[in-house]
């Protein structure tokens, strides 16, 4: 066997070397795609986990808004409004012209007071008289209480308050029925219509 070719020692040297690099190049670009890799995955891991939390957050401040709104209803829908139309008088021929006036029993069935309370009927008529009541509401002006002011200040538990309305004629009073309106204990403030619709009473001024 001859002597080596030293002339080609140095290309080989160098061929090795280069073979060498581009081997360690590719470990570094492997090892460099799979870190990108790792952490593409954790990123995409943690922005499911935050759209989650996320999620499980909007949904806990649903709910708590949902119960606040409710606790908010709870003592409005305990207050109750009965109504009907009562009295006669006679025409200038002596007919008899029924039902002549509202009379609206107010009664506070919540367990903490309601404030301001007083019956408007149409779009601008204050009630006539107002007396604290003991009866039952379909019953007639007795037993009746004392006479209160309008409106009225405090309507304790369990209490009740009856309103008057003017006499009118059977068309008038039919076009303007009562509504009443009455602050909760938190300072909100309801209106309660004929028919049994429960709103929060618009701001004074609001159109």
């Amino acid at each position: 066997m001859g002597l080596a070719d030293w002339g080609d020692v140095p290309t080989w040297i160098g061929a090795g070397g280069a073979i060498g690099a581009a081997v360690f190049a590719y470990q570094t670009i492997t090892s460099q795609r799979r870190q990108i890799g790792e952490q593409r995955h954790f990123i995409a891991e943690q922005s499911r986990f935050m759209g989650e939390q996320q999620q499980n957050l909007e949904l806990e401040r649903a709910e708590l808004r949902a119960a606040a709104e409710d606790r908010r209803w709870t003592q409005a829908r305990r207050v109750r409004m009965h109504e009907r139309q009562a009295g006669a008088t006679t025409d200038g021929q002596g007919a008899v012209v029924p039902d002549d006036h509202w009379v609206v029993t107010a009664h506070n069935e919540s367990d903490v007071p309601i404030h301001a309370v007083e019956v408007r009927f149409g779009s601008s008529h204050t009630a006539a008289e107002v007396y604290e009541w003991r009866g039952h509401w379909n019953e007639a002006l007795e037993p009746r209480g004392e006479r209160l002011t309008l409106p009225v200040h405090v309507l304790g538990p369990g209490r009740a308050a009856r309103f008057l309305s003017q006499h009118w004629s059977p068309t008038t009073l039919h076009n303007n029925r009562p509504t009443l309106y009455f602050t909760d204990d938190n300072g909100v403030r309801w209106m309660l219509d004929y028919y049994g619709k429960l709103d929060e009473a618009p701001a004074p001024g609001a159109p």
